[in-house]
Order: structure tokens, then C-alpha cells, then sequence
């Protein structure tokens, strides 16, 4: 478009022209729709090629400017910044989130969890300093700073807190002059007609009126067609682009804002829903993604951020609320990209949404549109959703959106009740109503007898519901409870609702009387196991939450009068709960097994925390309101009678029990099952009086005991806890605030988690019986109570806790434990545990008899400790249990059979608590109840000091014959510990020969270790075998791996490995070859035959099924057998070879001209090349070649066949992971690879101590010791197996380049150095001891490391001279004199340095690494004992290697041309990269972050690489690449190129860090982020804000230096398959 400047410039003017036009014209309309037809074609119809920025660029001066100079009536740019000058700023901050954000919401100032706020306003708020919740955001929502209804306190952070002299109440539009206001008003108008009418037009061959283009010629149709379609999508994208032009010129004044929302709810002239904002609203699921989300994020930062408006807004939104939320349910797109998503920011306002009840009937509505959706019903009207189709479940899924709405209007309660609120919630709770009789009785269920269910029933769609209306139910109530009249009339709505669905039930029940211990009843015929029953009853339940807030608000004592109490049925009341109840006990008791596991599922929601508290307490809350009213007898024969047990506890003869019959054994076993849950829920009725209204309790006493019950299972983690108590609407438990009381908490160390564990004060109020307690957990509870008991050396009764009194409404409900009917149950179960028939009666059930007497003893007790008078007792149990029955029968008294039991054998168990029970009996007189306990505990505690006594007596006499036996046989003694002492001293020192020489390693006085046969153990054929070099060869498992732990370089390109000469290592190492061990040794031919098992195995799976393990077959990994560790390859066990030295050997002067002379004669044998270099030339070379070398002469190889095979093994396995190359064991570079292994090694494990600030001997692992051994001594034997010549040519090639070249790490040289002698030396006759060599070897590359250290010193840091010794000034002077040399030697390139102080602490700090290396190296190398001072003192550590401690001796004045050196010394540790302290650092710098491949959208899966620090986009198809002929994702891509293959990254959304090695192995590993209560949060799924632990990266960082990820992931797998089956190369 080489035009476009001319044409933009001409347009330029032409803007002015259009201007002046406009500002004349009447229909501002008519003209604007005129220069858009001509000119929106032309900018978007230019064809494909036009790119998007100079589209934009045209429509910005076309189009847009024209636009912005009406408004303005200047020229923009300053009538803009006017504009925003005068505005005042918004005290509302209104950042609309992007996907990934951090959101945080104060969990204990926010109205309700939909209140969050951005990053920058909380950390400017006073929210940080509470509990606050983060999360990370899915986009859309916006920030609620400012906004005074959405928190309890503090809603301004510091950037938007209002200023006191601005009347808040004023006009925005004051500001502007009202001819301003008109052109604003004439502008926005047009344009935003002009975009509704765009967005909403749905014919695709025309343009709406006005917008057709300017005399079009007429050609054939369908070419006609075509123009036109296109030209009514260019309309279509420009009407995109005023929408987010008009979001933007409001952005520069609050009065802008204000004149688009007056348009956009300005009505049009067809009245009702004409507003374009209606319009809009109305087509919302017409149009497309792009559309919809552009306009809702208009709607956002205008209607929305002003109040005013947001007011009117809402009531247009309610008015069409059913409309809309119908078309969102036909629709195909997600909520988020609808308008019923915006329900939440106005729903939640406390003010909007109590105003849209009173004026618009919103709970109504709401209500009404939801049941409307729901059209399957059954006969009785009830929801039917059996045979769910898949549209269906659909649709069910999309319409539960309503009910969040719901749940939005109520979540926050009213304070004061104005006449219409009270009218309308009524009204709204009569429709809820509707909606629950509908549940009530749903999906109701028949025992299966005879044959097992043919399919399994639709049970989740109606608990789905019920787990959505929980809070909605709850809430309700909630809302009762702030009002007394709204509290009586719900009631009785309610009660109505009920009885009505009752009436519709009660058919073809016959009524039957029960007559048992002289009371009689009636009631009706009905049995659990043969009717039709359901678990879902809403209206009772809901009736119940309201019955015990009559209660609770006291209002059943104070206008008795106004409730229906008297017209209550209570026998119609407990009916159905009491049959939910039976239905549970008779599914335990395994009557209901053929109905499958639908029935089980229902059961088990039935009880869980999501759902219990509006189901399995409202039922036993509904039980306890019917017995407070019934006559307790009467209660206890209608429950037997609904278990299906009143036949047997009625009969004349129940205590002889019914064995007469020999009845069938799974019936006694029901019977038995059904008995002891029916106790069990008398327990429940009578002791469950924790609810405020029930029992006079706090409403925190509720919780506080739930955590108690859960802390006497087992000391639990947060997460735990909270999982197991219920959440309200706003997802808080209220735990934080009481479990101070109940628990203490125990800090987690650096695995594992923080742990609360229960207050041994609160011990005593366990329950065993607790009703929340499923079987598993009572018994695990029981356990772990007996067992702390036992260690407290209490007896191990678990007698029932003390408990608060009941209500008055409830007041009745004690007066079941006294009743007769109880009396003869009781008696009952006792006689047939007193003669035990065949399993007629279970431990269980005497043990909850027993619990049962207890509770009524306590009651008793309580009763007598609290009375004024003696008149009002009424409560006397004692008297009861121990009155015998009637005459016919004589039957013994509750009392008697108890002292019966008390010395029964077969009851052993509850002994204790019988005994508890009959003491309490004894002293129900109050004041002695105390004394005997007293007594009990003192006669204890007797018992206990005469052991003591006793033990302590029994322990003297034992010493006095020790002693006694040790005096009468002194001589034997003294023997033994002169040889313990001997034995101990040798093993220390090893002594050398002379006692007082110093240990060395290295050269020809280096200590002779005294000669010990080493014996080994297979651990596969379990034989023991010593190490010979010519025996059979053992080896150790290994891992080799490539490695940049120590790179100093990641930026460096992969080597070509064919050309890539190995021999010099540069000294950023920049890749390296780890060698690692389990330490596991086995025989060569053992460990052959174990890995041709393991392929075969392969072989065999593979056919089978394609699954990857945790090890590749194909590159030769295998599993460790013993220890599960990842390995792929073994190395060799050997010796070390001792060679005698002779005394006098030649100095350095004397070994340098011998050598020169052996390495040209090797070279003249070798190959006839150019002459070595110039350097041994001139120095040192002597005409007589051959007077020292002998090359005739064999080397004998000392190795036997198995070893040699093994060492080569070793060789290529080292050689193809270091280079991954093809194994070819005739590749000169095999030795090479195996040196600089054991080099990398040493460096890493030396680096590793010294992070660790571990001594450098005696503190590694054992595994890593043998390794080490191994790896040198394999090193110095592996030019046995490679082919001589090319080992010495590495030899010379090595020793010609380490005085010239210094840009290579010497350590890899030193290592490469000594061990590549062994083949020269095998020809050598000249005499050299192979140690003399290695000393003078050693010597040179010390020297050599002296100078590249003083090369890359820099200029001194410290200024400050220090004062030195006499000693130190000499090696200060060496150093400047080498220096100044060097000086000499490079020119003018090296600085001045005034001092030696600085030059002489450079080289020690620089060497110190080095040496230590070494040091490691000939220890193991030799097997040289380490000195016990050792740790790492210069001094000592010289004295060690044979070195004087002032290194500088080591030059005497020797002279060499040196380059100047890259790297500098000392070499740091490499670490991972330093992590923020808190979390959502990190979730902010995710969310900035693009996916560098496609332009500027957000990362999934944003991911940090934890070795270098970049982030990646990881597990999305845009950023695969392709990695050796495969898709990788970025991540796999990532670790090739930064940890040759091994990576360690932390998922950010996720919170999880992820381990790869290669391509197929992976795992995920704990994040180092804990929150407060010492647990991770994988996935952020509670919101706990996430601090850094330092131990448990450290931990990570150990892993990687150790290089152990690669085993961890091996591990991990082993353990857990699903991780095999997972595709981490796509990461």
C-alpha cells in the first residue's frame, strides 16, 4: 500500500471538512450512517491482504477521529486530557481480571467469597494482614475496591480511599457546559444505535437502513450476494471496534460514563424492553463469542461502575430475567460468555439484591423459572429423573446455574424487615415450598428380594440437587431467625406443605395397637423392607431446621399462642425420618444387598458432610421434636416396631430369647445388626444436644466437638479437618476460630505436614457413639482412646462424656431413659449376655446397653447436683434399675444382672466399664459419687508404687552379681580390652611404617594401606567371592547420565558427537558425564543373566500390551534387583595394584628430559608425524631414543576374561550416554569418556560436600564411597581393555598441551593424566615408579593451576593490607615474583598488583577445589586412609598430596609462554534459581505471560524452569517442537537443551513441581510452597496464601546436585503406575 500515506493525508483534511459538516447538520443520524456506508467498506473489504494494523490505522483516522473531534469540538488530544483532568477519580477500582490472575478474597471482612480483590489494591489494603483466600482467576469478574456494600471493613486500599473534601454527591455532568453534553449525548447515541443495530442484524444479503453503500452498479444476484455479505461483516467488525472505542473515550471522565449509560437505557419509541441495552441483552445468544464478550465488558466499566445506573440495570436485568436465563439454557456456549454471568455482580449486592425482591419479586422469579425447567415428573408430581438423556443432563446441568443465583440474592441476611420484604420472601418461600414437595419422596426405592436388581436406578441427578439447594435451604432458615414473625408464618407454611404430602401418602395403611411392659399404642402397619421408601424428605427436614429455631429464638415460649404446636401430629412427624433411619440400618445390616450400589451410594451421601446437615441431623433433630412430645414409651414401641424387632423384645418370654425357633443364621445375624443400630439411635435421640435450641449450647459448642471426634481418630493436617466439617455458603467452616481450644498444632519438618493433635484435657468428652462417626471411624476412635488410656495407666472405660442440659422444648426427651419400655430392653439384652446363647445377642450390642445405663446414670446425677429442693428430682434411674420385674415372671433387675456380668469370663473387655457403671450405682448419692472415684484411684495408685518398689529391688540385685562376677574373673576382662583397644588403634591409623610419618596419597612415599582381602556378597545368588584382578569379576549397578549441574554455560550448542573430541574439558563445563550407584554388587555372569531376563520379559509385555515402564529396555536400563534404583549399565570391582618403589627416584629436571624422550620415541613408533612440539624439542629431547623405552616389550594384562569383558561393558555404556552416539567399543574417545567421568564425578561430590559443609572424607554414603573406588580404579584399567597405542596417544597428546594451553578444566586433565600412565608405564624399563611419575604429573598440573588462577585474578577488592607472619610473607613474595614472571611472559595484557597479600589469597581460595578434588581422587584411587584432621585444612590437605603447603616452591623459577585464560577460579556451586517468598509473585508473573508462539494469548500452563529461570508454555500444542523425529512439548524441548535431558520445573497454576528425564519419564513432586499450617496445595484448590520453605527446596536443590531426579522419578513410578501411563514428553 505505497499509497496509503497520500491517501491518509488527503483523508486527514477531509476529517475537517466532515466535521464542520456535522457540527451544521440537524440529523447528526442521517450524515454519520452516510460516511460510514461509504467509508466502513472500502477500510474492511480491501481483500485478504491488507494487514490488521493498517486497517486499524485507517478505521482509527477514517473513521474514529471525525467521531472524537464532534465530541470534543477541538482537537481531541487536548479535549481528551481536559476531560480527564477535571474528572475526579473513581473511589471504585473496576480492574477487570485476566485469566490466571491472583484474586484475593478476606475471609473475614468480604460480604461473600464473590468479593475480590486485584494484587495491587490488596497489597494496599488491610486485608493482607487477615485471612485472606487466593485464587487465580478465570477471567471476566472485576475488583471490588471501593465498593462499600462488599466488605464488613477497610474496602479502600490506599489508591482509592476517597478524599474528605469531595462531596461524593455531586453531579459528574457539572463539569461539562451543556453543549458538551448535547454533542456527547448526539454522538454516543448514533454510535452505539449504529453497533446494536450491527451486532443484532441477521440478514446476511442486506445492510440495515442508511448503511447501504452509495450507488452500487446492479449485477447478476448472486455476485450481488457476495458484496454485499461482505460488506455487512466489514460493518459488523467496525461495530466491534466502536464498542471498544466508546469503553475507551468513557475511560477519560465518570461524566462521559454517565451520558452512554443514560443512552443505553434510554427507552426507544416501542416502550417495554426498547432500551438498546435491553436489545442487546435479549439477542445475547444470537450473536457470537467475540461479540458478546466485548459488549458485557462494556456494560462492565460503564453500567456497572456507576451506581446510579447499576441500580437501573439491575431492574431491566430482573425483568427479563426469565427470558434470559431461557435463552442461556438453549444456548451452546459456556456461562461465562453469557449474560446471565453478569447476575453476579449485581445479585450480591446486599442493597440491589433486597430491592430486587421487594420491587421486582426476584426470589420468585427465580424460583418459578427454575421448577419450569424441571418438567419430568412422576405421578404424584414429584421430580422424576430416571433414564436421564444425554440433553437432558445437559440442560440439568446448565439450569443448576439458577439455583447459584439464588444463592447470590440470599447470601447475605437482613438486618431490618420492611412490611414488603417480609411479603415478598414469604411469597418467595411459598414457591420453595413448590419446589421441595416436589423432592419430597423422589426417587423413592423397593427392597429387591430373590434376584439382584436388573439395572441400576438414576440416583445422582436428585442428590446433585439436593447438594445444590443445601445452602439455598440452610439460608432460608438463616433468614427465618432474624425476624419473628417471618419465623411463625414460615412455620406454619411449612407445617401445611407437610401435611399435605402426608395426605397423599397415608393410603392403604392399616392401623395395628403395640402393647409392651404395660403401655399400648397405635399406629399404623408398615415395614421398611417390603413398602416403597425414600431417602429425599426436604419438607420434613426443612420443618425440623424451623422447629428447633422456634426454640432458639425462644419464640415458642413467648407467643405460644400464635403457633400450631397443639394441632402437631407427632407420630406423623417422626414417621418418615424414622423410616430413612430404619432404611439405613437395614442396608447395614445387609438386608438391601440385591439393590446394588445406587442404594449404597444414596446411603453414603446420606451421612456425608455435604450433605448431612439438611439430611441425616434435620431426620434425628425431626425424631427428637416427635419424642419431646410423644409419651417416651410410645416412642420406643413405634421404633421397634418400624425396625422390625417389636415380636422380639414384646414377647411374655423375650429374655429366654427366641432360640427355640433355631432361627435362620443370617436372620439372627440382621436381627442382631438391627438391635444394635436401634440402640444406637436411641443414644442419638437422648445425647445429641449439641445444636443451640436443642441443648443449651454456644453455637460454636457444635464445632467444637466435631473436631474433637475427628482429633480422637488420629492427629489430623488442616485439609483434613476441614474436609471433614461442614462448609456454610461462604465456604467457611468457623474451625479457625475454636480449634485453638481443642487442639494444638505440631509443625511439619521437611516432608510430611503440620498435624493438630487433640488437648489431653479434652479427652473426657469423647463419645464413643458419636452420631457423625462412621463404623470404620468408631472403631478406629475406640482403639486409639483405649490405647492413650493404657499409657496414662487409667482404667479402659470409655464411659459416656457429661452433657449439657436440653431446652425446655426439648426438655421431655431425658424421661426415655427411665421409661419402662427402654427398662425391658435393656434387661433383655443383659439376660442374654448372661447366659449366652448361640450368637443370639453381640459384644456390641451389651456394649451400647452398657453406654446406655451410663448416660442414664450421668443424667441422674446431673439431675441431683442441679436441684433446689428434694421435691422436683423426677428423674430417679437407680430406683428403676434395681426393682425386679412383675410377679408371674420374677424377672432379675437391670442392677443384679449387671453384678452378674461384672465376673463373666467371656466379657473380660467390658469389665472395666461394668464396674464404672456398678461404682456409680453405689454412690448416686451425690457426694460420694466424687469419693469413690477417689478411693478407686488411690487404691491404684498404691498398686502402682509396690511394683515400682519392687522392680527397683529386683534391678540392685542384678548389678550386685555383675559386679561380683567381673571382680572374681579380672584377667579374662583385662585380655579383652587390650585387644579391643589394639584393634581400634589400627583400624585408625593403617599405620604406615614409621608411626610418626604423615599420610600421603600420592607419589613415592605415599602410605602402603596395609594389604586386606576384600570379600563381597552377590546379592543375587547370595555367594561370597574375594575381589581378585584375575577372579571373577563383581560388579556394582551404576546410572550414567549426562549432566549440566556444573555448567558455568547453558547458552553453549550441543556438540556434533561424531567430530567431538572429548580429551580437554573446557572449565565452564558446560556438559559432563555423571557416574552414580546404588552400591549393590553382584556377580558379572549373575547380573547377565538377570538383564537377559528382563529383556525377555520386555520382549514378552510388548506383545501384550503397550505400556511404558519406568525403565527403557532398549537403552539398557534395568532396575536395581535388591533396591528397585534405576540403573543402565555396572562397574568393575578391582583392586589396587601395589607396586614396590625403589628409593631414590629422579627429580622433576631429570623425569621431565626421561619423559621427553619416551613420548618421542612412542611417537616415532606410534605414527611417523610432525615432530613433537617445539617446546620438549628444545628443552629436553637426547638423541638415544630407545635408552629408555622398550616397545618390544608385552604389557602382560593382569586382568582376568570376565573382568575385561566387564571393563568394557563399563567403557561403552559411559561413552554412548556421554556423547549419545551408537555404542562401538573400538572408538578411541571410550577411555577418554570413562576419565572424564570419574573427573565429573569427583568435582560434583566434592562441590556437594562443601554446599553441605561436610568434611571431605568419612561423611559420604557408603554407596557413593564404593562407586568412587571403583570409578578411578576402573580408570586407571581400562587401557587393558582399549588398544594401547591410542591410550598413549592420549598420554601425549595430553602432556604436550598442559604447560601451553590453560583453557581447559584441570581436574578432568590431572584425573585424564594419571590414569592414561598406566599404558606408557607398561613399557617402560627405565626404573620410574609409576608414583614418582604421578608426583611429578600431579606437580606439573598443580603448577599449571596456579597459573591460570593467577591469570584470571582480577584487580584486588581489598584495600585493607593485613598483617602476616613470617611464613606467610614468603609464600606473598612467590606469589608477586610468579606473577611479575607471568608479566613478563603476556605483556602488558595482566594489571599491576601492588600486593601478594591479594595474589597468594587468590591462588589458595582458587586451588582449594582443585586439591580437594585430587584428594578425593588418590584416596580412592589408592585406598590411602584419609588423616582424621582432614577437613579440608590447606595444610593438612597439602601435607596429604605430597605438596609443600607454600605451593610457589613448585616453580623454581620455571619459565613457560602461557595464553591469557577464559574462565575464572574459584568455580561457585551452581544452585536453582532464587524463588519468591510468596506465592502469588509468582501467579502474577504467570499471568503476564504470553505464549511466545502465538501472538500475545495467554499460557495454559505457564512453567518455570527451575534450573535457569525461563518460563515456558508447557502442555499446549502451539510451542511443540521437534525433538529427534518427535513432537515434544516445550518443556521435554527445554530440558535437552538447558539439563541434557533432566529437568526440574514448578507448575505455577498448578502449585506442583514436575521432574523429566528424557522423554518417556516423569513425575511430580511436592512444591516447596506450604501454607500456614505446613501443607502444600496442589492444583490451589483451597486458597491458603503459600510461603516459600526454604528446607524443602533446599531438599529439591540436593536432589538435583546429588543427581538424583532421574532415580527419584524411577521411584516414583515404581510406586505409583498411573504415572507410566501418562505422555510426559508432551509437557
Amino acid at each position: 500500500f505505497s499509497h496509503l500515506p497520500k491517501v491518509a493525508l488527503c483523508e486527514a483534511l477531509e476529517n475537517l471538512f466532515v466535521l464542520l459538516k456535522w457540527l451544521q447538520v440537524t440529523d447528526l443520524y442521517k450524515e454519520v450512517y452516510h460516511h460510514l456506508a461509504r467509508y466502513v467498506p472500502k477500510i474492511y473489504c480491501l481483500g485478504p491482504n491488507l494487514n490488521p494494523q493498517s486497517e486499524d490505522l485507517l478505521a482509527q483516522m477514517l473513521l474514529q477521529a471525525p467521531l472524537e473531534w464532534y465530541l470534543c469540538g477541538e482537537d481531541p488530544s487536548t479535549g481528551l486530557a481536559k476531560l480527564e483532568q477535571n474528572n475526579q477519580p473513581s473511589q471504585l477500582c473496576g480492574h477487570v481480571f485476566k485469566v490466571g490472575e491472583p484474586t484475593y478474597s478476606c475471609r473475614e471482612c468480604a460480604a461473600d467469597p464473590t468479593c475480590v480483590l486485584c494484587m495491587q489494591c490488596f497489597l494496599g489494603s488491610v486485608h493482607k494482614e487477615h485471612r485472606y483466600r487466593m485464587t487465580t482467576s478465570g477471567g471476566g469478574g472485576f475488583c471490588d475496591c471501593g465498593d462499600t456494600e462488599a466488605w464488613k471493613k477497610g474496602p479502600y486500599c490506599q489508591k482509592h480511599e476517597p478524599n474528605i473534601s469531595d462531596s461524593c454527591q455531586e453531579d459528574p455532568l457539572a463539569h461539562l457546559s451543556t453543549d458538551m453534553i448535547a454533542r456527547c449525548y448526539n454522538v454516543f447515541s448514533v454510535v452505539l444505535k449504529y453497533a446494536v443495530d450491527m451486532l443484532t442484524w441477521d440478514k446476511e444479503d442486506e445492510l440495515p437502513l442508511g448503511l447501504e453503500p452509495p450507488n452500487t452498479s446492479r449485477q447478476s444476484k448472486p455476485l450481488r450476494v457476495q458484496v454485499m455479505h461482505s460488506s455487512v461483516v466489514a460493518h459488523q467488525c467496525f461495530a466491534l471496534k466502536a464498542l471498544h472505542w466508546l469503553g475507551h473515550v468513557i475511560g477519560y471522565s465518570d461524566a462521559l460514563r454517565r451520558i452512554l449509560c443514560q443512552v443505553g437505557l434510554e427507552r426507544g419509541p416501542e416502550g417495554e424492553n426498547s432500551s438498546l441495552v435491553d436489545t442487546l441483552m435479549l439477542c445475547d445468544s444470537k450473536m457470537w463469542k467475540g461479540a458478546r464478550n466485548v459488549y458485557h465488558q462494556l456494560f462492565m466499566s460503564s453500567l456497572l461502575m456507576d451506581l446510579k445506573y447499576k441500580k437501573l440495570f439491575a431492574i431491566q436485568f430482573a425483568k427479563n430475567y426469565e427470558r434470559l436465563q431461557s435463552d442461556y439454557v438453549k444456548d451452546d456456549h459456556d456461562r461465562e460468555f453469557s449474560v446471565t454471568d453478569l447476575s453476579v455482580q449485581m445479585f450480591t449486592v446486599p442493597s440491589l439484591a433486597r430491592m430486587l425482591i421487594t420491587e421486582e419479586n426476584l426470589m420468585t422469579t427465580i424460583i418459578r423459572t427454575f421448577v419450569d425447567h424441571l418438567r419430568h415428573r412422576d405421578l404424584q408430581g414429584r421430580f422424576q429423573f430416571e433414564r436421564y438423556t444425554a440433553q437432558q443432563a445437559f440442560k440439568f446441568r446448565r439450569v443448576q446455574s439458577l439455583i447459584g443465583d439464588l444463592k447470590y440474592v440470599l447470601i447475605s441476611r437482613p438486618t431490618e424487615w420492611s412490611d414488603q420484604l417480609r411479603e415478598k420472601f414469604l411469597e418467595g418461600l411459598d414457591t420453595f415450598l413448590e419446589l421441595l414437595k416436589c423432592m419430597q419422596g423422589m426417587d423413592p426405592v423397593v427392597r429387591q428380594v430373590g434376584q439382584h436388581i436388573e439395572m441400576e436406578p438414576e440416583w445422582e441427578a436428585a442428590f446433585t440437587l439436593q447438594m445444590k439447594l443445601t445452602h439455598i435451604i440452610s439460608m432460608i432458615q438463616e433468614w427465618c431467625a432474624t425476624d419473628e414473625r417471618v419465623l411463625i408464618e414460615a412455620y406454619k407454611k411449612c407445617l401445611t406443605a407437610l401435611t399435605h404430602c402426608h395426605s397423599g401418602f397415608a393410603d392403604g395403611e392399616q392401623p395395628i395397637t403395640l402393647s409392651m411392659c404395660g403401655h399400648s399404642v397405635d399406629t399404623i402397619r408398615y415395614c421398611v423392607s417390603q413398602e416403597k421408601v425414600s431417602i429425599h424428605l426436604p419438607v420434613s427436614r426443612l420443618l425440623a431446621g424451623l422447629h428447633v429455631l422456634l426454640s432458639k429464638m425462644e419464640v415458642a415460649y413467648r407467643f405460644p399462642e400464635q403457633l400450631p404446636l397443639s394441632e402437631l401430629s407427632p407420630p406423623m412427624l417422626i414417621e418418615h425420618p424414622l423410616r430413612c433411619l430404619v432404611l439405613c440400618a437395614q442396608v447395614h445390616a445387609g438386608m438391601w444387598r440385591r439393590n446394588g450400589f445406587s442404594l449404597v451410594n444414596q446411603i453414603y451421601y446420606y451421612h456425608n458432610v455435604k450433605c448431612r446437615v439438611e439430611m441425616f441431623d434435620k431426620d434425628l433433630i425431626m425424631l427428637q421434636a416427635g419424642a419431646s412430645m410423644m409419651d417416651p414409651n410410645h416412642f420406643l414401641m413405634i421404633v421397634l416396631s418400624r425396625f422390625e424387632l417389636y415380636h422380639i423384645f414384646s414377647s411374655a418370654d423375650c429374655r429366654k430369647r427366641y432360640n427355640r425357633e433355631n432361627a435362620n443364621k443370617d436372620v439372627v445375624q440382621q436381627n442382631n445388626t438391627l438391635t444394635e443400630e436401634m440402640l444406637h439411635l436411641i443414644m442419638m435421640v437422648v445425647g445429641e444436644r449439641f445444636e443451640a435450641g436443642i441443648g443449651q449450647v454456644e453455637g460454636c459448642d457444635e464445632i467444637k466437638r466435631e473436631i474433637l471426634h475427628q482429633l480422637c481418630i488420629r492427629p489430623m493436617a488442616h485439609s483434613e479437618l476441614v474436609k471433614a466439617l461442614p462448609e456454610n455458603e461462604n465456604k467457611e467452616t468457623g474451625m479457625e476460630r475454636v480449634i485453638d481450644c481443642v487442639a494444638s498444632f505440631k509443625k511439619p519438618g521437611v516432608t510430611g505436614r503440620g498435624l493438630y493433635e487433640l488437648r489431653p484435657e479434652c479427652a473426657k468428652q469423647f463419645n464413643l457413639y458419636f452420631h457423625h462417626y462412621s463404623r470404620a471411624d468408631q472403631s478406629k476412635a475406640e482403639e486409639a482412646q483405649r490405647k492413650l488410656k493404657r499409657q496414662n495407666g487409667e482404667d479402659t472405660a470409655l464411659p459416656p462424656p457429661v452433657l449439657p442440659p436440653f431446652c425446655p422444648l426439648f426438655a421431655s426427651l431425658v424421661n426415655i431413659l427411665q421409661c419402662d419400655v427402654l427398662l425391658g430392653m435393656l434387661g433383655a439384652v443383659l439376660q442374654w449376655a448372661v447366659e449366652p446363647s448361640a450368637g443370639h445377642w453381640s459384644e456390641s450390642m451389651l456394649q451400647r446397653v452398657l453406654h446406655l445405663i451410663g448416660m442414664a446414670l450421668l443424667e441422674e446425677h446431673q439431675q441431683l447436683e442441679n436441684s433446689s429442693e428434694d421435691n422436683d428430682v423426677y428423674f430417679n434411674f437407680t430406683l428403676k434399675m434395681s426393682r425386679p420385674g412383675e410377679a408371674p415372671s420374677n424377672t432379675a433387675s437391670v442392677l443384679a444382672l449387671l453384678e452378674n456380668l461384672q465376673n463373666a469370663p467371656h466379657l473380660e473387655v467390658h469389665e472395666d466399664m461394668i464396674r464404672w457403671l456398678l461404682k456409680c450405682t453405689d454412690t448416686s448419692a451425690s457426694p460420694l459419687f466424687q469419693t469413690a472415684c477417689d478411693k478407686d484411684k488411690a487404691e491404684r495408685k498404691r498398686k502402682a508404687e509396690m511394683a515400682r518398689l519392687r522392680r527397683e529391688k529386683v534391678m540392685a540385685q542384678m548389678s550386685e552379681m555383675q559386679r561380683h562376677f567381673i571382680n572374681e574373673n579380672k584377667e579374662l576382662f583385662q585380655q579383652s580390652l587390650e585387644e579391643l583397644d589394639a584393634s581400634t588403634s589400627t583400624s585408625l591409623e593403617h599405620s604406615p611404617a614409621s608411626p610418626d610419618a604423615a599420610l600421603a596419597c600420592v607419589g613415592p612415599r605415599r602410605s602402603r594401606p596395609r594389604e586386606k582381602r576384600q570379600v563381597v556378597t552377590c546379592i543375587l545368588c547370595q555367594e561370597e567371592q574375594e575381589i581378585r584382578a584375575d577372579g571373577k569379576a563383581m560388579v556394582l549397578a551404576a546410572f550414567v547420565q549426562r549432566s549440566t549441574v556444573m555448567s558455568k554455560n547453558r547458552t553453549r550448542p550441543p556438540h556434533d558427537p561424531k567430530r567431538y573430541d572429548p580429551l580437554f574439558m573446557h572449565p565452564d563445563l558446560s556438559f559432563g558425564t555423571h557416574t552414580g550407584s546404588c552400591g549393590h554388587i553382584m556377580h558379572s555372569h549373575c547380573w547377565q543373566r538377570y538383564f537377559e531376563a528382563v529383556q525377555a520379559k520386555e520382549q514378552r509385555r510388548q506383545q501384550r500390551l503397550r505400556v511404558h515402564t519406568s525403565y527403557d529396555v532398549g537403552n539398557g536400563e534395568f532396575l536395581c534387583p535388591l533396591c528397585e534404583c534405576l540403573s543402565n549399565t555396572v562397574i568393575p570391582l578391582s583392586t589396587d595394584r601395589l607396586l614396590l618403589s625403589s628409593c631414590d627416584q629422579p627429580g622433576l629436571g631429570q623425569w621431565l628430559k626421561i619423559s621427553g624422550q619416551q613420548i618421542k620415541a612412542m611417537h616415532s613408533a606410534h605414527r611417523k608425524l610432525q615432530p613433537v612440539s617445539e617446546y620438549w624439542n628444545a628443552e629436553h629431547c637426547v638423541k638415544g631414543t630407545h635408552m629408555f623405552l622398550s616397545p618390544d616389550k608385552c604389557p602382560m594384562n593382569p586382568y582376568s576374561s570376565t573382568i575385561k569383558e566387564m571393563l568394557t561393558t563399563f567403557g561403552t555404556a559411559t561413552y554412548k550416554v556421554g556423547l549419545k552416539v551408537h555404542p562401538n567399543e573400538q572408538d578411541p574417545r571410550i577411555p577418554i569418556m570413562c576419565w572424564s567421568s570419574c573427573a565429573y564425578t569427583i568435582q560434583s561430590i566434592e562441590r556437594l560436600l562443601v554446599d553441605e559443609k561436610k568434611p571431605l572424607f568419612g561423611s559420604l554414603p557408603c554407596r557413593q564411597d564404593d562407586c568412587l573406588s571403583s570409578l578411578a580404579r576402573f580408570g586407571s584399567a581400562c587401557w587393558t581393555a582399549a588398544c594401547q597405542p591410542t591410550v598413549q596417544g592420549h598420554f601425549i597428546r595430553l602432556s604436550t598441551l598442559i604447560p601451553v594451553s590453560l583453557s581447559l578444566s584441570l581436574t578432568h586433565s590431572q584425573v585424564s593424566v594419571v590414569l592414561s600412565y598406566g599404558s606408557v608405564h607398561s613399557q617402560d624399563s627405565s626404573g620410574l615408579s609409576v608414583d614418582a611419575v604421578q608426583l611429578h604429573l600431579f606437580h606439573l598440573i598443580t603448577v599449571a593451576h596456579m597459573v591460570q588462577i593467577l591469570l584470571t585474578s582480577g584487580p584486588e577488592e581489598v584495600t585493607m593490607e593485613q598483617e602476616s607472619g613470617e611464613v606467610e610473607r614468603g609464600e606473598e613474595e612467590g606469589a608477586c615474583r610468579l606473577y611479575n614472571t607471568l608479566r613478563t611472559h603476556v605483556g602488558s595484557s595482566l594489571p599491576e598488583v601492588g600486593s601478594g597479600w591479594h595474589l597468594w589469597r587468590c591462588v589458595k581460595t582458587g586451588i582449594l577445589p582443585y586439591l580437594r578434588g585430587a584428594a578425593l581422587f588418590f584416596h580412592h584411587l589408592h585406598g590411602v586412609p584419609a588423616p582424621p584432621e582432614l577437613h579440608g585444612q590447606y595444610n593438612v590437605l597439602c601435607g596429604y598430596l605430597s605438596l609443600p603447603s607454600n605451593l610457589l616452591q613448585l616453580f623454581h623459577g620455571q619459565q613457560e609462554l602461557l595464553e591469557p585464560l577464559l574462565h575464572g577460579f574459584p568455580r561457585e556451586s551452581n544452585s536453582l534459581i532464587d524463588l519468591p517468598d510468596d506465592y502469588s509473585a509468582l501467579i502474577n508473573q504467570a499471568s503476564s505471560f504470553t505464549c511466545p508462539k502465538s501472538g500475545g494469548d495467554k499460557s495454559r500452563a505457564p512453567t518455570l524452569c527451575l534450573v535457569c529461570g525461563s518460563m515456558l508454555c508447557s502442555q499446549s500444542y502451539c510451542c511443540q517442537t521437534e525433538l529427534e523425529g518427535e513432537d515434544v512439548g516445550a518443556c521435554t524441548a527445554h530440558t535437552f537443551a538447558c539439563g541434557a535431558g533432566v529437568g526440574i520445573f514448578l507448575r505455577v497454576r498448578e502449585s506442583q513441581v514436575l521432574f523429566l528425564a528424557g522423554k518417556t519419564k516423569g513425575c511430580f513432586y511436592a512444591p516447596p510452597y506450604l501454607d500456614d499450617y505446613g501443607e502444600t496445595d496442589q492444583g490451589l484448590r483451597r486458597g491458603n496464601p503459600l510461603h516459600l520453605c526454604h528446607e524443602r527446596y533446599r531438599k529439591i536443590q540436593k536432589l538435583w546436585r546429588q543427581h538424583s531426579i532421574t532415580e527419584e522419578i524411577g521411584h516414583a513410578q515404581e510406586a505409583n503406575q498411573t504415572l507410566v501411563g501418562i505422555d510426559w514428553q508432551h509437557l
